[in-house]
């Protein structure tokens, strides 16, 4: 990594470009600026156990707002409907190959907006209105675009789920079922709260049996793929798909990769599966592609190349083991006994409920996100569960024995807070002062990557209840 105070102060045409940008939004937009310097400082401040998030690498940033973004570039690299795309489709290659070498892909888009915009995309690759897909019940682990009813994918193809058994983890044999009795055209793996690792090779033998495709979803275990650290579907699968964003602590976007069946003949026989993902994304569902964010994708995957993730990646898996071992010495019902990953899930206490746990801890300066569990009653915007995750907090440079002290604070809010009414509560001001100060004391010990001042503002701080 490079020290801020190693970075020249340059007087090269991007870097004033974009120092003058900054200076500009200060001097003419006090009022955004001051927003946004707000939200920066919250996310210094706080301590985020969200699973769905992650941190940006402040290059990633940069280049999110370099002016590649002006140029308009639909098509791919060498065929585009513009003038002005020479270095843009430098960038993209760059970008597909660099991802090639992290994941081990064949075949790799990286035009897709949002890795659920590219499961929609491999949906209509190869399917029609009406057709059978298998996919993860969204109570059980599963996203919405893995067939939830209220999504696009419910309501435009007939679904059957699968989800736990009674030890918590995947049900494979309801799942060969399913697959036998409704012959799906596409079988959808990959989670959004599942914490166990999953065999893509066995769920690939189930889809073979039936003739269908495999999605894979691995939003939530990329970097720990990348690293090495779980199975990679890349060939197991015939689709896999990803954010950047989260464990790639990349650009919010996208990504669509290929390996032993990129070259494979779909259904028709007249093209292959790549050249299918490839018209889909372009032009079936997407217009120019955001440029700056394909730009961002590169820089994150030169990043991920680094040896250094590993070790970044070891400490996301070991602080989720941790935590949910320190949950479950305190009493809490950790769905699937532990985790693999850097998903913890847990059953909030039976006083509370998934939102009100998720506000008390707010109010901490603790952020966690409500969760449904198996065989949860409750809706989606109550809950039952709580969902934790350990990408952010590694990043900090937290470890495991700060794990204890993190679900020591957990515990000490979630058994101090009484419910009230919808989603009212009360904590009692004691509690909440000494747990904010520790998480205060936790942000000011291991303070986000390139902190300018790490220490100079986070005693006494907080964020306002």
């Amino acid at each position: 990594m490079v020290s801020p105070e190693h970075i020249p102060g340059d007087g090269s045409h991007i870097g004033r470009y974009l120092g003058h940008g900054i200076g500009a939004l200060r001097q003419e937009d006090p009022d955004l600026y001051r927003l946004l310097e707000l939200e920066h400082d919250r996310q210094r401040q706080t301590l985020s156990l969200v699973a769905s998030c992650g941190i940006t690498d402040p290059s990633v940033l940069a280049v999110t707002g370099a002016s590649i973004v002006n140029v308009t570039a639909e098509g791919y690299p060498g065929n585009r409907y513009h003038a002005g795309c020479r270095y843009v489709d430098e960038v993209e290659r760059l970008a597909i190959e660099r991802t090639k070498q992290v994941f081990g892909a064949k075949y790799v888009n990286v035009q897709p907006h949002c890795a659920s915009f590219a499961n929609h995309t491999v949906m209509q690759a190869v399917l029609d209105p009406g057709d059978t897909i298998v996919g993860m019940a969204l109570d059980q682990g599963g996203h919405l675009t893995h067939g939830s009813p209220v999504n696009l994918s419910g309501k435009l193809f007939t679904v059957h789920a699968y989800g736990l058994d009674e030890h918590g983890v995947i049900d494979y044999t309801h799942m060969a079922e399913l697959a036998r009795t409704h012959r799906p055209k596409l079988i959808v793996c990959g989670t959004t709260s599942y914490p166990r690792t999953i065999d893509f090779d066995r769920i690939r033998a189930i889809a073979d049996s039936v003739g269908a495709y495999v999605l894979a979803d691995v939003t939530h275990i990329a970097g720990l793929i990348a690293a090495g650290l779980h199975a990679s579907p890349i060939d197991a699968a015939h689709f896999t798909t990803t954010c950047t964003f989260k464990q790639l602590y990349g650009p919010r976007g996208g990504l669509i990769m290929m390996g032993r069946d990129a070259e494979a003949l779909a259904a028709d026989g007249k093209r292959t599966l790549s050249q299918r993902i490839q018209s889909a994304v372009f032009p079936m569902m997407q217009g120019s592609p955001e440029v700056h964010t394909i730009a961002a994708k590169a820089r994150a995957m030169g990043r991920l190349l680094d040896p250094a993730f590993r070790e970044l990646a070891e400490r996301i898996q070991a602080n989720a083991s941790a935590l949910a071992r320190a949950l479950t010495a305190h009493g809490y019902d950790v769905i699937g006994g532990g985790t693999d990953n850097h998903i913890v899930l847990f059953r909030a206490p039976e006083k509370l409920n998934g939102l009100i746990a998720e506000r008390a801890l707010e109010a901490c300066d603790i952020l966690v996100n409500k969760n449904k569990i198996p065989g949860d009653t409750r809706s989606a915007t109550v809950a039952s569960g709580v969902r934790l995750g350990s990408n952010t907090v590694a990043l900090r440079g937290l470890g495991p024995s700060e794990m204890d002290t993190c679900a020591e604070l957990l515990h000490a809010v979630l058994d101090a807070v009484e419910p009230g009414d919808g989603g009212a509560f009360h904590l009692d001001d004691a509690v909440r002062t000494q747990v904010s100060a520790e998480v205060r004391r936790l942000c000011r010990d291991f303070p986000l990557p390139y902190d300018p001042a790490p220490s100079a503002d986070l005693v006494g701080a907080g964020t306002e209840h």
